[in-house]
């Protein structure tokens, strides 16, 4: 059983029309068939491009070559390490982050820092805080730690600067061999990673120069840290190639990932709902939502040729944790936002709620509803409850469903998720695979580094800008 997509609750016909003002948000029938009948020019610009070598997360699930580098080096690293440290940001940290909370082996634990069930505990440094890194390094044993650094240009300075502490530490405290702890994930020719991988002879593994960094998670970014871990690799690339197969028809009654970025586009440009939120049930599937957030707001956060600022806002949340919090706005707050959930149907592991020993005081009446039930059974009902609530009260959602949660169902997401951001760039009429945004950034902040080529420029004179 495969991924599927219920929008029932996004469109007219299926949803409540009731809210506080009085108006429905509901999409409309006709605005729907307008867009279905629109839809194959935008899947054959995402094709045109495709032609054109230029995405290149399309063929990710079909490079043997590329997952056997991945692959040999995980077998040739099995039973070495107690810890794998991955020095990252962005999508070289988000994707890893987002595979080791949903895919971590069963027995194994993230926390552990001697790692459980014979594999490696994953580290990601995604940030350059001083007292995350320090404490970190003081608690490895370095002789038994591998650190990937992951960085396509190999002069993202938040990546670098780690490494560069990273190196010394081992120069420091193994001499030479400090080297055999290293590996690179980095632009196969190009570039201060490859340079140094050469010079020094560090392994390095390939991210393709048609791979951005938030669509890089099927290349050695994500599977190299998930196969050290023990996950199953080959199955998560088969599963997003069976997306990418189910993706290649022009109709978004059959393809899931072109109904998804639609009716979000449709929410955003057509009913204000600018606010996109990712509620997965499931805290495995945490931080799979702040991957989506990158991946969206990065993707979509454009300024059109014409001038105009297009782009919806993600937002993640967690079901049950956020229906304590964040749901009561989603409820009865402005109507700008749209909801997508994520229900695992089915979990690895459940716990039954026991039935209180008959020697024991009996339960209130007011608990007397959950013996008899397990965790799993309440997530789920927490669920159809929320979803049920929205419709009732006029809010738009639809419901990514995971038959279960496994290394072929996460690829086949991911995959979904890489698609629809393709889509739906191509009906904002913006280029999703680029991030000028990002990019000066990058560059104001080297010059604040003093990195030569990237002097700042003067400060424009006016009154004081700190309270």
């Amino acid at each position: 059983m495969a991924l599927r997509l219920d929008f029932t609750n996004m469109i007219a016909a299926g949803a409540a029309s009731r809210s506080g003002s009085g108006e429905s948000r509901a999409i409309t029938p006709a605005e729907w068939a307008e867009a279905v009948a629109a839809f194959p020019k935008v899947h054959a610009a995402v094709e045109d491009e495709r032609a054109r070598g230029t995405l290149g997360f399309f063929d990710l699930p079909g490079d043997k070559g590329l997952h056997e580098q991945v692959t040999r080096f995980a077998r040739e690293a099995a039973g070495k390490y107690t810890d794998v440290v991955v020095l990252g940001i962005g999508g070289s940290a988000l994707g890893p982050i987002a595979l080791r909370t949903s895919l971590r082996p069963s027995g194994w634990n993230a926390l552990d820092a001697k790692g459980r069930g014979g594999q490696p505990a994953l580290h990601v440094l995604d940030n350059v805080d001083p007292i995350t890194m320090a404490a970190l390094l003081e608690r490895l044993d370095l002789r038994k730690t591998l650190f990937i650094t992951i960085s396509k240009s190999g002069g993202t300075a938040e990546t670098m600067a780690q490494y560069l502490i990273v190196r010394d530490r081992l120069r420091s405290e193994l001499g030479e061999g400090g080297k055999k702890q290293l590996v690179f994930v980095t632009d196969p020719v190009k570039g201060a990673l490859r340079a140094i991988a050469n010079s020094d002879s560090v392994p390095a593994l390939e991210i393709p120069s048609n791979v951005g960094g938030r669509f890089s998670v099927l290349t050695p970014v994500g599977l190299l840290p998930a196969a050290l871990m023990g996950v199953d690799t080959s199955a998560m690339l088969a599963g997003a190639g069976d997306m990418a197969a189910r993706c290649a028809k022009p109709d978004p009654s059959s393809n899931p990932a072109a109904a998804f970025a639609l009716l979000q586009w449709l929410g955003d440009t057509r009913h204000g709902l600018n606010t996109q939120v990712l509620m997965p049930y499931a805290d495995s599937l945490r931080d799979f939502a702040a991957w989506f957030v990158q991946l969206w707001a990065e993707s979509l956060g454009k300024i059109r040729p014409d001038g105009t600022s297009v782009g919806p806002t993600p937002l993640p949340a967690v079901g049950a944790t956020d229906q304590h919090s964040q749901v009561q706005l989603f409820m009865e707050g402005p109507f700008d936002k749209v909801i997508t959930f994520v229900r695992v149907e089915r979990f690895e592991e459940d716990v039954p709620i026991p039935t209180p020993d008959p020697s024991s005081a009996p339960l209130p009446p007011d608990l007397a509803y959950l013996p008899g039930h397990s965790l799993g059974e309440l997530l789920n009902a927490e669920y159809e409850a929320t979803s049920a609530a929205l419709a009732e009260m006029g809010r738009m959602s639809c419901t990514l469903h995971l038959p279960e949660l496994t290394a072929e169902t996460v690829g086949e997401a991911i995959m979904f998720y890489q698609l629809a951001t393709g889509y739906a760039g191509a009906w904002y009429g913006i280029d999703p695979f680029d991030q000028p945004g990002v990019e000066l950034g990058k560059r104001l902040t080297y010059a604040a580094m003093g990195r030569p080529g990237y002097e700042a420029k003067p400060k424009p004179a006016g009154p004081a800008d700190e309270a």
